[in-house]
Formats: C-alpha cells, sequence, structure tokens
C-alpha cells in the first residue's frame, strides 16, 4: 500500500535590525552575557515596549521577496507561556492578523519541473534569552537574545518528501541572504527550523502530526525528517500510530526523542498586547521598500544566462549567494570574458574560499589582481597551469601577480623559432612515435607534444608546439 508523506515548516529567522524590536538594545551576537539587555527586553514591572520601525520594513521585504499580501492593518499579541528563558512568561507575537500572507516560494524537483511551496504567513515577534547548561547540571540564562527580532516563517503542508522541504530551506535562506534582512547563520541561531510531519496512506488513514524542533542544521532537519517518515510508515503497518508530541533530533543516536505532548493553539491564550497600537501601514510605506527590492535569486540566475551566455549549471553556482554574483559582476566590468571568469570562479576561486572557511571579503588580492591574471593567460602569456600556481600564491600571500610570474620566471615562449628547435630535438629522440603518429596512432601526438614541454619547463605555447609537430611531421 502506498504512503504519502506530508511535511509542513515554521522557519524563525532573526532579522538584522542594529537593535531590538522593542528597546534600543544592541542585537548583537557574540556580545558578554547578559550585557545588551535593559528592563524592556527583561520584561521588568513598568517597562514599555516600543516596537523597532526597520523590524516592520525588514518584515515587509521578506513577505514581498516571498510573493506575499502585506497587511495594510495589523497589531501585536500576547502569547502566553512560561520557560526559563522567557522571564515576563509571555512573549509579544502576532496572531490572528500576520504581517504578511498568501504566498509562496517555487522549488525544482527532481524531473525537472516546478512545484509551489504555499506560505501561509509570516509575522514578526521578540526572540527569548539562551539557555546554557553546564557540566554540574545548573542551567544559566543569557538573556541577550532576548527581544531580538524574528520574523516566523509558516509554510502550508505542501512537501510531500524530506528532499522537497530541503529544497525548499535552500531557496527560502538564499532569498533571505539576498535581501539581507537575516545572516542565516544557523550555528549562530539566527535561522532555526521546526517540521511538521506525518503519513496518509492511500486508504485514508493518518499518522498523528509530530513537531521536530532544535534542528541545528538544515542537514539535521533531512535525515530527522527520512527517520520519521520511515518511523510513521512502520508505526502503520503495525496497526499503531504516532503519538502528537514534540521531538529533537540526536545527532550522537541519528534518530528522533520525544520531548513533550504537543501544545495547542489555546494553550498560549493569545489576546491583542496592550501596550502597543495597533500597526497601520501605508502604500507610500510598501511601494518604497518595493522599489528598493534587491534582484532575487532566480531573476539575477536568468539574467545570467541571457545576458552572459553562461550554461545554468554556472548561473546556478554564481548567484548561490549575492557576494558571489556581486564579484562576478565586478569581474565582468574589467574582463569581457564571462564564461573564462566563471569557470575560475567556480573552481579554482570558490574551492580555496571553501576549504580555507573565508568569505570573499577575507581575500588577499583584489579584484584588478585578479583581471590581471586572466588577462595575462587569454593573451598567451602564460599557460593555465601557470596561471594556477600564480593563483595559489596570490591567494595565500597577498602578492601581485606581475611580481609573481617575474620572480618565477613564468612567461610563456612564444618565440617560434625557439620553439621549432625543442620540437626538431624532440622529434630526433622519439622517432618511434614519430612514426606511430604517421600511422594513426593520435596518441603518439600527445606524448610528444608533452616532451617538448618538459622540454621547455612549461613554458612553450602548447598550441604553437602542437602545430609545429603536426608540420615538421608532415614534411618528412
Amino acid at each position: 500500500m502506498s504512503y504519502k508523506t506530508v511535511i509542513g515548516l515554521e522557519i524563525h529567522a532573526e532579522l538584522l535590525t542594529d537593535t531590538k524590536i522593542f528597546c534600543g538594545c544592541k542585537n548583537e551576537f557574540g556580545a558578554d552575557v547578559n550585557t545588551n539587555c535593559c528592563p524592556v527586553c527583561l520584561g521588568l514591572p513598568g517597562s514599555l515596549p516600543v516596537l523597532n520601525k526597520k523590524v516592520l520594513e525588514y518584515g515587509v521585504m521578506a513577505g514581498l521577496s516571498f510573493n506575499c499580501e502585506i497587511a495594510r492593518e495589523t497589531k501585536m499579541d500576547r502569547k502566553n507561556y512560561f520557560y526559563p528563558d522567557l522571564t515576563k512568561a509571555y512573549q509579544i507575537s502576532q496572531y490572528d492578523i500576520p504581517l504578511c500572507s498568501n504566498g509562496y516560494i517555487e522549488i525544482e524537483k527532481e524531473d525537472g519541473t516546478t512545484k509551489k511551496i504555499r506560505i501561509r504567513r509570516i509575522h514578526i515577534e521578540e526572540d527569548t534569552g539562551k539557555s546554557l547548561h553546564d557540566i554540574s547540571g545548573d542551567t544559566l540564562l543569557d538573556y541577550n537574545r532576548s527581544g531580538v527580532p524574528l520574523i516566523e516563517i509558516v509554510t502550508e503542508p505542501d512537501m510531500n518528501s524530506p528532499q522537497e522541504a530541503y529544497k525548499f530551506l535552500e531557496k527560502l535562506k538564499e532569498i533571505l541572504l539576498f535581501t539581507q534582512v537575516s545572516d542565516v547563520k544557523m550555528e549562530q541561531g539566527s535561522l532555526r527550523c521546526d517540521v511538521n510531519i506525518n503519513i496518509v496512506k492511500e486508504d485514508g488513514l493518518k499518522s498523528n502530526i509530530v513537531e521536530l524542533k532544535n534542528l541545528n542544521s538544515f542537514k539535521a532537519a533531512l535525515k530527522a525528517m527520512e527517520y520519521e517518515e520511515i518511523r510513521h510508515r512502520e508505526l502503520l503497518e503495525k496497526g499503531e500510530n504516532t503519538a502528537r508530541e514534540t521531538r529533537r533530533w540526536d545527532d550522537s543516536q541519528n534518530k528522533t526523542i520525544s520531548m513533550r505532548s504537543k501544545e495547542n493553539v489555546q494553550d498560549y491564550r493569545y489576546f491583542p498586547e496592550p501596550d502597543i497600537v495597533d500597526i497601520k501601514i501605508s502604500e507610500e510605506f510598501i511601494n518604497n521598500i518595493k522599489e528598493n527590492l534587491p534582484e532575487l535569486p532566480d531573476a539575477k540566475r536568468s539574467r545570467f544566462i541571457k545576458e552572459y551566455s553562461l550554461p545554468d549549471y554556472d548561473a546556478k553556482i554564481l548567484t548561490s549567494t549575492k557576494e558571489i554574483a556581486n564579484y562576478f559582476e565586478e569581474v565582468v566590468k574589467k574582463f569581457n570574458d564571462p564564461k573564462m571568469i566563471s569557470n575560475w570562479i567556480m573552481t579554482e576561486l570558490l574551492r580555496r574560499v571553501n576549504d580555507e572557511g573565508i568569505t570573499l571579503n577575507d581575500l588577499k588580492f583584489t579584484i584588478e589582481d585578479f583581471v590581471y591574471l586572466l588577462n595575462e593567460i587569454s593573451q598567451g602569456k602564460i599557460n593555465n597551469n601557470a596561471g594556477k600556481k600564480v593563483f595559489r600564491e596570490m591567494f595565500e600571500t597577498g602578492k601581485k601577480p606581475e611580481d609573481i610570474i617575474k620572480e618565477k620566471g613564468l612567461v610563456q615562449i612564444q618565440d617560434e623559432g625557439a620553439i621549432k628547435d625543442m620540437v626538431m630535438n624532440v622529434l630526433k629522440e622519439n622517432m618511434q612515435s614519430v612514426k606511430d603518429y604517421k600511422n594513426g596512432k593520435d596518441r603518439a601526438l600527445g606524448f610528444l607534444v608533452g616532451q617538448v614541454m618538459k622540454a621547455s619547463r612549461g613554458k612553450a605555447n602548447p598550441q604553437i608546439v602542437n602545430k609545429l609537430i603536426v608540420e615538421l611531421i608532415d614534411n618528412m
């Protein structure tokens, strides 16, 4: 009997504002514990929250990027629950009138077709503090994160496999990075993902929805969903069912573990936040954000294919982040060979950047240095292998490419007369390879070219070498 997996996601993304959502405390990761907090974000009696306008702006920007409708009138609500890291025992959030609703993201399926994943709502809210557990079993509390602005993005249950959900998360992260409303660093907690999953048999029998929390990476989310998919199916096949509960992923055991029973919306006792006035959003405010919205990944990808005649694969890599896309276009302005630039960025540059765990902003050489190197290669002054050696030293030391080329004597020999002498010597010493080539063994030509390149210490222009070998053999 066949099964259908049903997945919905709830994603929390911290916003890149300078200050918190309801006070003037810094929105900053990595500060000393309990240094970025005040009576407002600690929820002390008598303190009053004031909504940060930038939070509203970033929320609308995210909504427009995800094709959402933007509410013209909305409000904040109190969500009542107690956790140790939520000092006032309620969270200021949004309930029945979210800032954004009815959006979607399109993902590419395995067969190359696209699928629309609907976004039910995006609302703004405050983050909680952070619990720190020490080895003695005590729990310490850091309230620096309390009051940091969040958007919560809630999808419809439109994903039918863990792989589809993974692709959605990747696409969502990509868009948030391009709009720069969030840095989406999961290792710092600025992007967090909860999963709601169950399966449906073809006869209509359903497993109970299980929520997966505390997923600290997309790979962990994928593994947790795959595990739950199998667990639900096995239970239904045994005539049992899943409990309606919240579970967490345990990396060490490679399985999900029960945390608690699932809360209902009634448990939160929502009511309008009395300390914040209702919010009215003007058409001018929305239009101004819309006009200043950056080019989004899909649009940029299509433009790269059309404008620079790049293959789809290249365009996907080059638009995977705004940083890479901008770097590529800066180089194209100074060196008009998009495909050559793309090849070098995708292979040499990104490989080394990823290996070193740095960003393009950390490079020790300038765009002008990179362009100089590409020009030297394209004009045949140095060959491709020499170019890679130069690039490696540029990357590691920041030295100018012209200095490296000069110091290492890498300039390519272009003089046909000098190359011809080397070719003639190689042919005399390898007459059997000459006979093999004449007898139709093309591999012999490659061997002869290699011998000339070895004799020239890699400096001879390989195109000239190839041409001269063929000409000289034909005249023998």
